[in-house]
């Protein structure tokens, strides 16, 4: 009986251990004021924020710290909110310019959308869009 006793004492603490050692998910407050959206809307969620930046990673062939500061005190950890790296501010205007593009050519008279102007429409991949000269004849 003893040995089951401590069986259970001992899962028991390795229960409350692993539990009390795991990183607590916060829930991020609304408007997201840890990062800083100026172009993307306010209600933005968690689920379109995070699709909107893979879409972006993906276009561009680059990881987060592309246009995303490190954190002072934790280098390993961005600093979603800091505008340090000009690449931040440069994919906003670049989201600003297609959305201007799709506004004015790219709806229906309905103003329904049509295939639209992405990033990936020109980056393919790239940081630098690859840009192909016309031959001349």
């Amino acid at each position: 009986m003893k040995r089951l006793l401590y069986t259970f004492a001992s899962l028991a603490l390795v229960i409350i251990a692993s539990a009390a050692s795991m990183p607590q998910k916060q829930d991020e407050p609304k408007g997201f004021k840890t990062h800083n959206l100026k172009v993307l809307p306010k209600d933005i969620t968690y689920e379109e924020l995070d699709s909107v930046m893979d879409s972006f990673k993906d276009a561009l062939g680059v990881k987060c710290g592309h246009c995303h500061a490190s954190q002072k005190d934790n280098p390993r950890k961005m600093d979603f909110a800091s505008d340090a790296k000009p690449e931040k501010e440069m994919a906003r205007k670049m989201m600003r310019m297609t959305a201007r593009i799709n506004k004015k050519y790219f709806k229906h008279s309905d103003g329904q959308a049509m295939v639209q102007v992405q990033c990936k429409t020109c980056h393919r991949g790239n940081v630098k869009p690859e840009i192909k000269q016309k031959a001349t004849k």
